[in-house]
């Protein structure tokens, strides 16, 4: 014969019991202590929107497109100036997030100093299979102030050389407008 608890006892009494939960047990684990030291980061520096736009204003005069990313790869800025191809729009900002979020100039990746063409078409391979987070192209530059990446540039519809030196002149006019430099 089975019991049938429905029937047994009242409904009240089923609901209670069946909210108290499993028993607890002495596998159960304490809660987690509390990280030692600072739980947020203050006075950190961050490019914003002006800042952006005066990198923008820069690299002006070029038929380029520019992006410009903030630390995380995210587009904070992009212009394509007069003249720069469609395309390269595009282009200029795969370089700009891989530089913010890897802190490093874009480009081949030369064992021993010389390219390898078959290791840098794999890698333009793996860079279009992962949505545009990887370039072996030149001309994405990190902006680094105070020794901290704060966003990034990238340029694009010149020859690699060109495109980094497009985006480099961008970033050094923040750098003197923060030092307080007039161009």
């Amino acid at each position: 014969m089975t019991l049938d608890l429905r029937r047994a006892l009242p409904v009240s009494a089923v609901l209670r019991f069946a909210a108290c939960g499993p028993a607890p047990t002495q596998e159960s684990k304490p809660a987690a202590a509390p990280a030692a030291g600072p739980l947020v980061t203050r006075e950190r520096v961050q490019l914003n929107l002006a800042g952006a736009e005066l990198i923008l204003a820069a690299a002006g005069g070029w038929k380029m497109n520019v992006a410009v990313v903030d630390d995380g790869g995210h587009l904070l800025a992009f212009a394509r100036m007069d003249g720069a191809r469609p395309a390269s729009g595009y282009t200029a900002l795969t370089k700009a997030v891989p530089a913010a979020t890897f802190r490093q100039e874009t480009g081949p990746l030369p064992p021993k100093g010389e390219p390898d063409l078959l290791l840098n078409l794999s890698l333009q391979n793996a860079a279009a299979a992962g949505g545009g987070k990887l370039t072996t192209l030149k001309g994405g530059v990190p902006v680094v102030v105070d020794g901290q990446v704060i966003g990034a540039v990238g340029a694009g519809g010149g020859s690699g050389e060109q495109d980094a030196e497009v985006a480099k002149a961008g970033i050094q006019a923040l750098l003197d407008a923060l030092a307080g430099k007039k161009p």
